[in-house]
Protein backbone atom coordinates (compact mmCIF):
# COMPACT_ATOMS: atom_id res chain seq x y z
CA UNK A 1 0.00 0.00 0.00
CA UNK A 2 3.23 2.18 0.35
CA UNK A 3 3.20 2.93 -3.32
CA UNK A 4 -0.48 4.90 -2.92
CA UNK A 5 1.28 7.55 -0.84
CA UNK A 6 1.01 10.58 -2.18
CA UNK A 7 5.15 12.26 -2.63
CA UNK A 8 4.38 14.97 0.27
CA UNK A 9 2.99 11.75 2.34
CA UNK A 10 6.54 10.04 1.67
CA UNK A 11 8.00 13.18 2.54
CA UNK A 12 6.56 13.49 5.87
CA UNK A 13 6.96 10.13 7.23
CA UNK A 14 11.01 9.72 5.91
CA UNK A 15 11.93 12.76 7.42
CA UNK A 16 10.66 11.77 10.49
CA UNK A 17 12.42 8.34 10.27
CA UNK A 18 15.39 9.51 9.25
CA UNK A 19 15.46 11.56 11.98
CA UNK A 20 15.23 8.64 13.92
CA UNK A 21 11.85 9.00 15.23
CA UNK A 22 8.77 6.37 14.39
CA UNK A 23 6.21 7.79 11.88
CA UNK A 24 3.11 5.84 11.29
CA UNK A 25 -0.12 7.31 8.50
CA UNK A 26 -2.79 6.96 10.99
CA UNK A 27 -7.05 6.74 10.94
CA UNK A 28 -9.24 7.23 8.40
CA UNK A 29 -6.81 7.22 5.56
CA UNK A 30 -5.45 3.86 6.48
CA UNK A 31 -9.02 2.73 6.43
CA UNK A 32 -9.53 4.11 2.91
CA UNK A 33 -6.44 2.22 1.33
CA UNK A 34 -7.46 -0.76 2.72
CA UNK A 35 -11.14 -0.44 0.76
CA UNK A 36 -9.15 0.68 -1.96
CA UNK A 37 -11.08 4.48 -1.69
CA UNK A 38 -9.40 7.65 -2.65
CA UNK A 39 -7.46 8.95 0.70
CA UNK A 40 -8.62 13.24 0.94
CA UNK A 41 -7.43 13.16 4.62
CA UNK A 42 -4.08 12.06 5.66
CA UNK A 43 -3.68 12.09 8.96
CA UNK A 44 -0.11 10.80 11.08
CA UNK A 45 1.58 10.19 14.55
CA UNK A 46 5.04 9.80 15.67
CA UNK A 47 7.32 9.62 18.96
CA UNK A 48 8.81 13.13 18.17
CA UNK A 49 7.52 15.77 20.22
CA UNK A 50 5.85 19.17 18.99
CA UNK A 51 8.84 20.81 19.30
CA UNK A 52 11.10 18.02 17.25
CA UNK A 53 8.14 18.05 14.55
CA UNK A 54 8.83 21.94 14.19
CA UNK A 55 12.39 21.72 13.86
CA UNK A 56 12.49 19.41 11.01
CA UNK A 57 9.97 20.81 8.62
CA UNK A 58 10.36 24.43 7.45
CA UNK A 59 6.72 25.94 8.04
CA UNK A 60 4.41 24.34 10.88
CA UNK A 61 2.25 25.66 13.16
CA UNK A 62 1.34 24.36 16.70
CA UNK A 63 -1.28 26.21 18.28
CA UNK A 64 -3.08 23.53 20.56
CA UNK A 65 -2.73 21.46 23.52
CA UNK A 66 -2.88 18.27 22.00
CA UNK A 67 0.03 17.56 20.24
CA UNK A 68 -1.14 18.24 16.80
CA UNK A 69 1.37 20.39 14.46
CA UNK A 70 -0.14 21.34 11.11
CA UNK A 71 1.79 21.21 7.90
CA UNK A 72 0.62 23.61 5.52
CA UNK A 73 1.31 22.37 1.66
CA UNK A 74 -0.45 23.42 -1.29
CA UNK A 75 -3.86 24.06 -0.48
CA UNK A 76 -4.12 21.20 2.47
CA UNK A 77 -2.98 21.10 6.04
CA UNK A 78 -1.48 18.00 7.14
CA UNK A 79 -1.09 17.02 11.10
CA UNK A 80 1.09 15.30 12.88
CA UNK A 81 0.34 14.47 16.39
CA UNK A 82 2.73 13.16 19.17
CA UNK A 83 1.78 9.95 20.87
CA UNK A 84 -0.69 10.32 23.16
CA UNK A 85 -2.82 9.22 26.48
CA UNK A 86 -5.79 10.57 27.54
CA UNK A 87 -7.79 11.23 30.89
CA UNK A 88 -10.69 12.87 32.55
CA UNK A 89 -13.57 14.19 29.84
CA UNK A 90 -15.73 15.83 32.37
CA UNK A 91 -17.08 17.76 28.84
CA UNK A 92 -17.91 14.64 27.68
CA UNK A 93 -15.57 15.47 24.47
CA UNK A 94 -11.89 17.08 25.74
CA UNK A 95 -10.16 15.32 27.60
CA UNK A 96 -8.41 17.28 30.78
CA UNK A 97 -5.00 15.82 30.70
CA UNK A 98 -2.67 14.80 27.77
CA UNK A 99 0.34 13.49 28.40
CA UNK A 100 3.15 12.26 25.90
CA UNK A 101 2.88 8.58 25.13
CA UNK A 102 5.80 6.45 24.36
CA UNK A 103 4.44 4.16 22.02
CA UNK A 104 2.21 3.52 18.75
CA UNK A 105 -0.25 1.14 20.93
CA UNK A 106 -0.60 3.48 23.70
CA UNK A 107 -1.81 6.08 20.93
CA UNK A 108 -3.87 3.50 19.13
CA UNK A 109 -5.84 2.54 22.37
CA UNK A 110 -7.36 5.80 22.79
CA UNK A 111 -8.96 6.10 19.22
CA UNK A 112 -12.56 5.47 19.11
CA UNK A 113 -13.14 2.50 16.49
CA UNK A 114 -11.19 -0.35 15.58
CA UNK A 115 -11.56 0.80 11.87
CA UNK A 116 -9.70 3.99 12.82
CA UNK A 117 -6.73 2.37 15.07
CA UNK A 118 -4.83 1.10 12.55
CA UNK A 119 -1.64 2.42 11.89
CA UNK A 120 0.48 2.11 8.43
CA UNK A 121 4.62 3.01 8.32
CA UNK A 122 6.99 3.97 5.21
CA UNK A 123 7.37 0.51 3.85
CA UNK A 124 3.69 -0.62 4.05
CA UNK A 125 3.40 -2.90 7.12
CA UNK A 126 0.37 -2.46 8.96
CA UNK A 127 -0.37 -2.24 12.57
CA UNK A 128 -3.59 -3.64 13.79
CA UNK A 129 -3.56 -4.52 17.62
CA UNK A 130 -7.49 -4.02 17.84
CA UNK A 131 -8.54 -6.59 14.43
CA UNK A 132 -9.58 -3.39 12.09
CA UNK A 133 -8.75 -5.57 9.22
CA UNK A 134 -11.18 -8.27 10.24
CA UNK A 135 -13.87 -5.99 11.32
CA UNK A 136 -13.88 -4.01 7.66
CA UNK A 137 -13.92 -7.34 5.96
CA UNK A 138 -16.95 -8.47 8.39
CA UNK A 139 -18.49 -4.68 7.56
CA UNK A 140 -18.15 -3.56 11.49
CA UNK A 141 -18.02 -0.45 13.50
CA UNK A 142 -16.81 -1.93 16.66
CA UNK A 143 -15.58 0.54 19.55
CA UNK A 144 -11.81 0.19 20.77
CA UNK A 145 -11.95 -1.37 24.17
CA UNK A 146 -15.41 -0.77 26.54
CA UNK A 147 -17.42 1.01 23.60
CA UNK A 148 -19.17 2.57 27.05
CA UNK A 149 -16.36 3.71 28.25
CA UNK A 150 -15.14 5.34 24.86
CA UNK A 151 -18.83 7.04 24.50
CA UNK A 152 -18.56 8.60 27.86
CA UNK A 153 -14.98 10.02 27.24
CA UNK A 154 -16.28 11.66 23.90
CA UNK A 155 -20.20 11.88 23.75
CA UNK A 156 -19.64 13.04 19.96
CA UNK A 157 -18.45 9.48 19.18
CA UNK A 158 -22.38 8.12 19.28
CA UNK A 159 -22.97 10.56 16.22
CA UNK A 160 -19.43 9.40 14.62
CA UNK A 161 -20.61 5.56 14.78
CA UNK A 162 -23.87 6.25 12.72
CA UNK A 163 -22.16 8.45 10.62
CA UNK A 164 -19.71 6.18 9.72
CA UNK A 165 -21.85 3.50 9.29
CA UNK A 166 -23.97 5.09 7.20
CA UNK A 167 -21.41 6.35 4.96
CA UNK A 168 -19.54 2.77 4.76
CA UNK A 169 -23.15 0.92 4.32
CA UNK A 170 -21.63 -1.02 7.50
CA UNK A 171 -23.14 -2.57 10.72
CA UNK A 172 -23.00 -1.43 14.45
CA UNK A 173 -21.32 -4.51 16.20
CA UNK A 174 -23.94 -5.46 19.04
CA UNK A 175 -21.85 -4.52 22.13
CA UNK A 176 -20.59 -1.25 20.52
CA UNK A 177 -24.58 -0.86 19.36
CA UNK A 178 -26.13 -1.31 22.90
CA UNK A 179 -23.29 1.20 24.51
CA UNK A 180 -24.80 3.72 22.16
CA UNK A 181 -28.42 2.86 23.11
CA UNK A 182 -26.96 3.16 26.78
CA UNK A 183 -25.60 6.03 26.24
CA UNK A 184 -27.72 8.05 24.08
CA UNK A 185 -28.52 10.83 26.35
CA UNK A 186 -25.06 12.42 26.56
CA UNK A 187 -25.64 13.97 23.25
CA UNK A 188 -27.08 16.46 25.11
CA UNK A 189 -24.04 17.50 26.46
CA UNK A 190 -22.48 18.10 23.26
CA UNK A 191 -22.42 21.21 21.63
CA UNK A 192 -25.15 21.82 18.81
CA UNK A 193 -22.84 22.88 16.63
CA UNK A 194 -21.27 19.69 16.44
CA UNK A 195 -24.40 17.16 16.16
CA UNK A 196 -25.43 19.42 13.30
CA UNK A 197 -22.34 18.69 11.07
CA UNK A 198 -22.86 15.31 11.95
CA UNK A 199 -26.70 15.06 10.74
CA UNK A 200 -25.40 16.96 7.64
CA UNK A 201 -22.73 14.73 6.83
CA UNK A 202 -25.30 11.56 7.25
CA UNK A 203 -27.44 13.60 5.11
CA UNK A 204 -24.76 14.14 2.41
CA UNK A 205 -24.83 9.71 2.39
CA UNK A 206 -26.53 7.51 -0.21
CA UNK A 207 -28.05 5.86 2.38
CA UNK A 208 -28.99 8.69 4.65
CA UNK A 209 -32.36 6.70 5.30
CA UNK A 210 -30.56 4.08 6.80
CA UNK A 211 -28.56 7.04 8.96
CA UNK A 212 -31.90 8.18 10.09
CA UNK A 213 -32.96 4.67 11.08
CA UNK A 214 -29.95 4.25 12.83
CA UNK A 215 -30.45 7.18 14.96
CA UNK A 216 -34.26 6.61 15.78
CA UNK A 217 -33.35 2.56 16.55
CA UNK A 218 -30.40 3.77 19.74
CA UNK A 219 -32.61 6.44 20.91
CA UNK A 220 -29.84 9.43 19.75
CA UNK A 221 -32.90 10.86 17.45
CA UNK A 222 -35.20 11.59 20.24
CA UNK A 223 -32.65 13.78 21.83
CA UNK A 224 -31.61 15.52 18.71
CA UNK A 225 -35.24 15.96 16.73
CA UNK A 226 -37.88 14.78 18.97
CA UNK A 227 -40.47 15.94 16.78
CA UNK A 228 -40.02 13.54 13.81
CA UNK A 229 -40.33 10.55 16.28
CA UNK A 230 -44.82 11.11 16.95
CA UNK A 231 -44.76 10.40 12.76
CA UNK A 232 -43.76 6.74 14.11
CA UNK A 233 -46.98 4.48 13.64
CA UNK A 234 -49.40 7.51 12.66
CA UNK A 235 -51.26 6.38 9.85
CA UNK A 236 -51.88 8.12 6.53
CA UNK A 237 -54.74 8.35 3.96
CA UNK A 238 -55.10 8.27 -0.13
CA UNK A 239 -52.05 6.98 -2.03
CA UNK A 240 -49.78 6.95 1.25
CA UNK A 241 -48.73 3.10 1.88
CA UNK A 242 -46.84 3.04 4.96
CA UNK A 243 -46.88 5.93 8.42
CA UNK A 244 -45.31 9.28 8.69
CA UNK A 245 -41.80 8.41 9.77
CA UNK A 246 -41.12 5.42 7.26
CA UNK A 247 -42.77 7.89 4.74
CA UNK A 248 -39.90 10.80 5.96
CA UNK A 249 -37.52 8.06 5.43
CA UNK A 250 -38.62 6.80 2.34
CA UNK A 251 -39.19 10.52 1.16
CA UNK A 252 -35.26 11.21 1.91
CA UNK A 253 -34.10 8.22 0.10
CA UNK A 254 -35.36 8.59 -2.89
CA UNK A 255 -34.48 12.70 -3.06
CA UNK A 256 -32.86 13.21 -5.96
CA UNK A 257 -31.15 16.04 -5.02
CA UNK A 258 -27.23 16.18 -3.96
CA UNK A 259 -28.10 19.49 -1.67
CA UNK A 260 -27.96 18.44 2.22
CA UNK A 261 -30.31 21.33 2.94
CA UNK A 262 -33.12 19.74 0.56
CA UNK A 263 -32.30 16.57 1.27
CA UNK A 264 -32.98 17.62 5.27
CA UNK A 265 -36.01 19.29 3.79
CA UNK A 266 -37.18 16.33 2.43
CA UNK A 267 -36.57 14.30 5.67
CA UNK A 268 -38.95 16.59 7.55
CA UNK A 269 -41.53 17.85 4.92
CA UNK A 270 -44.36 15.77 6.56
CA UNK A 271 -43.34 17.42 10.31
CA UNK A 272 -46.59 19.03 11.00
CA UNK A 273 -48.42 16.08 10.40
CA UNK A 274 -48.76 14.82 13.73
CA UNK A 275 -50.22 18.18 14.93
CA UNK A 276 -52.75 18.40 12.48
CA UNK A 277 -53.69 15.25 12.54
CA UNK A 278 -57.45 14.84 12.65
CA UNK A 279 -59.71 11.18 12.53
CA UNK A 280 -58.22 7.92 12.49
CA UNK A 281 -56.60 5.15 9.95
CA UNK A 282 -57.81 5.56 6.91
CA UNK A 283 -60.01 8.95 7.67
CA UNK A 284 -57.13 10.63 8.85
CA UNK A 285 -56.13 14.26 7.49
CA UNK A 286 -53.54 16.95 7.99
CA UNK A 287 -54.68 20.22 6.91
CA UNK A 288 -52.47 23.07 6.96
CA UNK A 289 -49.47 20.55 7.93
CA UNK A 290 -47.23 22.18 5.61
CA UNK A 291 -47.88 26.01 7.28
CA UNK A 292 -47.10 23.80 10.83
CA UNK A 293 -44.30 22.56 9.50
CA UNK A 294 -42.83 25.74 8.01
CA UNK A 295 -42.83 26.96 12.00
CA UNK A 296 -41.27 23.45 13.49
CA UNK A 297 -38.39 23.19 10.76
CA UNK A 298 -37.42 26.54 12.09
CA UNK A 299 -37.55 25.70 15.63
CA UNK A 300 -35.56 22.79 14.91
CA UNK A 301 -32.52 24.14 12.17
CA UNK A 302 -32.05 27.23 15.06
CA UNK A 303 -31.84 24.68 17.65
CA UNK A 304 -29.34 22.67 15.72
CA UNK A 305 -27.52 26.35 14.64
CA UNK A 306 -28.17 25.78 11.57
CA UNK A 307 -27.28 29.06 9.21
CA UNK A 308 -29.95 31.38 8.66
CA UNK A 309 -30.26 30.95 4.94
CA UNK A 310 -30.39 27.38 5.55
CA UNK A 311 -32.83 27.57 8.12
CA UNK A 312 -35.20 29.91 5.17
CA UNK A 313 -34.72 27.87 2.75
CA UNK A 314 -35.51 24.95 4.06
CA UNK A 315 -38.87 26.12 5.87
CA UNK A 316 -39.85 27.82 2.22
CA UNK A 317 -39.66 24.14 0.93
CA UNK A 318 -41.62 22.59 3.28
CA UNK A 319 -44.47 25.40 3.38
CA UNK A 320 -44.79 25.30 -0.12
CA UNK A 321 -44.39 21.58 -1.08
CA UNK A 322 -48.18 20.97 -1.20
CA UNK A 323 -48.27 22.92 -4.45
CA UNK A 324 -50.90 21.81 -6.89
CA UNK A 325 -50.48 20.86 -10.18
CA UNK A 326 -53.86 20.41 -11.56
CA UNK A 327 -53.76 20.30 -15.45
CA UNK A 328 -56.22 23.85 -15.84
CA UNK A 329 -54.16 25.61 -13.07
CA UNK A 330 -54.05 29.75 -14.38
CA UNK A 331 -50.35 31.56 -15.75
CA UNK A 332 -51.17 33.64 -12.84
CA UNK A 333 -51.64 30.74 -10.34
CA UNK A 334 -48.07 29.48 -11.84
CA UNK A 335 -46.33 32.79 -11.41
CA UNK A 336 -47.70 33.37 -7.85
CA UNK A 337 -45.61 30.05 -7.05
CA UNK A 338 -42.75 31.30 -8.77
CA UNK A 339 -43.04 33.89 -6.65
CA UNK A 340 -43.49 32.47 -3.61
CA UNK A 341 -40.66 29.34 -4.13
CA UNK A 342 -38.31 31.90 -6.21
CA UNK A 343 -36.93 31.03 -8.74
CA UNK A 344 -33.60 29.84 -7.40
CA UNK A 345 -35.79 27.21 -5.13
CA UNK A 346 -37.67 25.88 -8.38
CA UNK A 347 -35.39 22.52 -8.98
CA UNK A 348 -35.23 21.89 -5.22
CA UNK A 349 -38.69 22.35 -4.55
CA UNK A 350 -39.40 19.49 -7.68
CA UNK A 351 -36.54 17.17 -5.77
CA UNK A 352 -38.57 17.48 -2.99
CA UNK A 353 -41.83 16.42 -4.43
CA UNK A 354 -40.17 13.10 -6.63
CA UNK A 355 -38.84 12.22 -3.11
CA UNK A 356 -42.55 12.72 -1.76
CA UNK A 357 -44.11 10.92 -4.73
CA UNK A 358 -41.64 8.25 -4.63
CA UNK A 359 -41.32 7.81 -0.74
CA UNK A 360 -45.09 7.50 -0.78
CA UNK A 361 -45.07 4.32 -2.68
CA UNK A 362 -45.61 6.33 -6.05
CA UNK A 363 -43.81 4.16 -9.42
CA UNK A 364 -42.94 6.85 -10.95
CA UNK A 365 -40.83 9.86 -9.33
CA UNK A 366 -42.89 12.25 -12.27
CA UNK A 367 -46.29 12.61 -13.80
CA UNK A 368 -47.97 13.75 -17.05
CA UNK A 369 -49.60 16.89 -14.90
CA UNK A 370 -45.98 16.95 -12.97
CA UNK A 371 -44.07 17.30 -16.07
CA UNK A 372 -46.24 20.40 -17.67
CA UNK A 373 -47.26 22.02 -14.58
CA UNK A 374 -42.82 22.07 -15.16
CA UNK A 375 -42.90 23.50 -18.65
CA UNK A 376 -44.93 25.96 -17.42
CA UNK A 377 -42.90 27.01 -15.31
CA UNK A 378 -40.55 27.62 -17.83
CA UNK A 379 -42.79 29.18 -20.27
CA UNK A 380 -44.25 31.59 -17.48
CA UNK A 381 -40.75 32.44 -16.67
CA UNK A 382 -40.70 34.67 -19.48
CA UNK A 383 -43.32 37.25 -17.96
CA UNK A 384 -43.23 39.56 -15.19
CA UNK A 385 -42.47 38.18 -11.66
CA UNK A 386 -41.70 40.56 -9.39
CA UNK A 387 -42.22 43.76 -9.07
CA UNK A 388 -39.18 44.77 -10.63
CA UNK A 389 -40.51 43.75 -13.82
CA UNK A 390 -42.99 46.47 -13.98
CA UNK A 391 -42.68 48.96 -17.09
CA UNK A 392 -42.66 51.76 -14.40
CA UNK A 393 -40.70 52.18 -11.16
CA UNK A 394 -41.61 53.89 -8.19
CA UNK A 395 -39.92 57.19 -9.94
CA UNK A 396 -42.14 56.95 -12.20
CA UNK A 397 -45.05 56.66 -9.89
CA UNK A 398 -43.81 59.71 -8.13
CA UNK A 399 -43.51 61.91 -10.93
CA UNK A 400 -47.46 61.17 -12.05
CA UNK A 401 -48.64 61.88 -8.81
CA UNK A 402 -46.36 64.43 -7.77
CA UNK A 403 -45.72 62.55 -4.82
CA UNK A 404 -42.55 62.21 -2.30
CA UNK A 405 -40.68 59.03 -1.41
CA UNK A 406 -43.05 57.01 1.25
CA UNK A 407 -45.04 53.65 1.66
CA UNK A 408 -47.99 54.96 -0.83
CA UNK A 409 -45.66 54.49 -3.46
CA UNK A 410 -44.79 51.56 -2.70
CA UNK A 411 -48.65 50.20 -2.42
CA UNK A 412 -49.28 51.44 -5.63
CA UNK A 413 -46.75 49.22 -7.25
CA UNK A 414 -48.07 46.21 -5.16
CA UNK A 415 -51.28 46.70 -6.77
CA UNK A 416 -50.22 46.91 -10.19
CA UNK A 417 -48.07 43.72 -10.03
CA UNK A 418 -50.61 42.05 -8.61
CA UNK A 419 -53.00 42.85 -11.63
CA UNK A 420 -50.04 41.60 -14.24
CA UNK A 421 -49.51 38.60 -12.10
CA UNK A 422 -53.77 38.19 -13.26
CA UNK A 423 -52.47 39.23 -17.21
CA UNK A 424 -49.18 40.09 -17.75
CA UNK A 425 -50.31 41.92 -21.25
CA UNK A 426 -51.34 44.43 -19.17
CA UNK A 427 -47.78 45.64 -18.67
CA UNK A 428 -47.17 48.21 -20.80
CA UNK A 429 -46.31 51.79 -19.75
CA UNK A 430 -49.29 53.20 -21.25
CA UNK A 431 -52.13 50.78 -19.34
CA UNK A 432 -49.75 51.41 -15.96
CA UNK A 433 -49.78 55.32 -16.22
CA UNK A 434 -53.47 54.82 -16.54
CA UNK A 435 -53.89 52.57 -13.20
CA UNK A 436 -51.25 55.19 -11.50
CA UNK A 437 -53.63 57.89 -12.22
CA UNK A 438 -56.61 56.21 -10.65
CA UNK A 439 -55.09 54.54 -7.91
CA UNK A 440 -53.75 57.63 -6.77
CA UNK A 441 -57.36 59.50 -6.98
CA UNK A 442 -59.03 56.66 -5.03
Amino acid sequence: MADRFPPFVRKVLSTLTQAGFEAYVVGGAVRDLLMKKEVTDWDFTTNATPEQIQSLFQTTFYENEFGTVGIPYRDHIYEITTFRTERGYKDRRHPEHVSWGKTLDEDLQRRDFTINAMALDLKGDIFDPYQGQKDLHQKFIRAVGVPSERFQEDALRLMRAIRIATELAFTIEEKTFQAVKKNAHLINEIAKERVRDELIKIVRTRHAADGFQFLYNTGLLEHIIPEIMKGYGLEQSGHHTTDVWTHSLMSLKYCPSKDPVVRFATFLHDIGKPITARGERKNVTFHNHEVVGNTLVKQIMERLRFPKKDVEKASLLIRWHMFTVDEHITDAAVRRFIRRVGKENINDIMDLRIGDRLGGGCKNATSWRLRKFQRRILEVQETPLSVKDLKIDGNDVMKILKLPPGPKVGKILEALFEEITDDSSKNTEEYLTKRVKELGSS
